[in-house]
């Protein structure tokens, strides 16, 4: 009658303990309350004073506490190195073990900084028939056996812990990879950054009025994108395609970037050309933004189709190259040439206005003011217009800005009831 009692009574226990086990599985909690509270529910089913949680890492093999209670010299973390034999044995296993004397160093090494001789019993804790961790459990009170009971209970109780064992290890290793990615995307970044910096500065060089031109436009053309609100990756693409929009360029001959007159078709033709060659040259190269080539084939196409090599209206233009053009044409208009003398950049600034909606998007050029803006008052942490002169105010850059408005509602007042109100 005692050991049926006995039997009872650990029988409730154990669904006590799977009662306890459900929500400190499901609960959104950090790893280390939750294998606390597991670690808690076993010692509980099983009746053990001591009691310690280890998660098993492959590479090295290695078991790392997760969890121990009860043990008055268990280091925080406890690690136990394992050689192939042991994670063998612990994989094989088809329950919980009882240690002795002869069976230490079949499960264990004492190569760590925890003594294996502090564990009474062992529960392998596996998930699709591969080790996740292990159960370590120490002393019961008045030094009692472990029996078929408390194994039994010890077994059941595992099987899910293993899941939520493995679940977080799942998570583990997905968030390491993620991070992992995003630092060789930051790597990979920079380093595309700072070769394309280079190349920035070789596509320039055949022009001795144009040094600097491709960087600026990848400075433009990121800060547009930035005003626009665009994720930085975006940005960095946008900052890349300016780097290389002319890189087709490397193909025209010298003469024609320092001549004082109008250029002849056959000289044009060559000219426009370089759209063509630098979408020929970028296409054959992986970047890691894929708008590249389009930005270097047609950011001298216009809204109304009047540009160039393919004659695309607005509605055919993706963003980034529209952002592309006007930040080439800005730079283009500021900067000094063989046959005119720079614009001022409220000059240029009232010529992209006066000619948005018809060849340059509105909303693009709306960005271009508002980062011209904040050098004029000076929030930009990084100024926009780096070397040279901001010579319009900011109250004229509203004005603009208003007027850009005004032109793309072509003036029309809206009532209250147009608004909704």
């Amino acid at each position: 009658m005692a050991i049926q009692t006995n039997n009872l009574r650990r029988l409730l226990h154990t669904v006590e303990a799977l009662s306890e086990l459900g929500p400190a599985l499901t609960a959104e909690r950090e790893f280390s309350e939750t294998s606390r509270l597991m670690l808690s529910a076993i010692m509980e089913a099983a009746g053990a004073r001591e009691g310690a949680l280890f998660l098993f890492n492959d590479k090295p093999a290695m078991l790392t506490s997760a969890s121990a209670q009860g043990f008055a010299l268990m280091p925080d973390p406890a690690f136990i190195p394992l050689l192939p034999k042991h994670v063998h044995a612990l994989t094989a296993a088809r329950g919980p073990i009882v240690l002795n004397s002869s069976t230490y160093s079949v499960f264990l090494s004492s190569n760590g900084n925890v003594a294996p001789e502090l564990f009474k019993c062992l529960a392998p804790l596996k998930a699709g028939g591969r080790l996740a961790g292990i159960v370590a459990l120490g002393r019961r009170p008045g030094d009692a056996l472990y029996e078929d009971s408390e194994l039994d209970a010890l077994d059941l109780l595992c099987s899910y812990v293993a899941l939520a064992v493995q679940n977080h290890a799942l998570t583990q290793s997905i968030a390491q990879r993620v991070s992992e990615n995003l630092r060789l995307m930051a790597s990979l970044h920079g380093f595309y950054d700072n070769a394309l910096e280079a190349f920035a500065t070789a596509i320039d060089v055949k022009h001795v009025n144009i040094h600097g031109h491709s960087l600026r436009v990848g400075r433009y053309a990121s800060a547009i994108g930035e005003a626009m609100g665009m994720e930085s990756g975006e940005v960095a693409a946008l900052r890349s395609a300016g780097y290389l929009h002319d890189i087709g360029k490397v193909a025209v001959d010298r003469r024609l970037f320092g001549k004082t007159t109008a250029l002849d078709p056959d000289e044009f033709r060559e000219m426009a050309d370089h759209t063509t060659v630098g979408h020929q040259i970028v296409s054959s190269v992986q970047f890691p933004w894929p708008k590249i080539p389009e930005a270097v084939r047609w950011h001298h196409e216009r809204s109304d189709g009047s540009g160039y090599p393919d004659k695309l209206g607005q509605d055919d233009l993706p963003m980034a190259v529209r952002i592309v053009g006007l930040a080439d044409s800005f730079d283009a208009m500021t900067s000094i040439r063989p046959y005119r003398a720079p614009f001022s950049v409220g000059s240029a600034l009232s010529d992209l206005v006066r000619m948005a909606p018809e060849k340059f998007d509105p909303n693009v050029v709306q960005a271009l003011l508002i980062q011209v803006r904040r050098d004029a008052v000076g929030s930009n942490r990084t100024p926009l217009l780096d070397g040279m002169s901001v010579n319009i105010a900011a109250s004229d850059i509203d004005q603009l800005a208003a007027a850009l408005q005004h032109k793309v509602s072509r003036g029309k007042v809206y009532s209250t009831k147009e608004l909704g109100s």
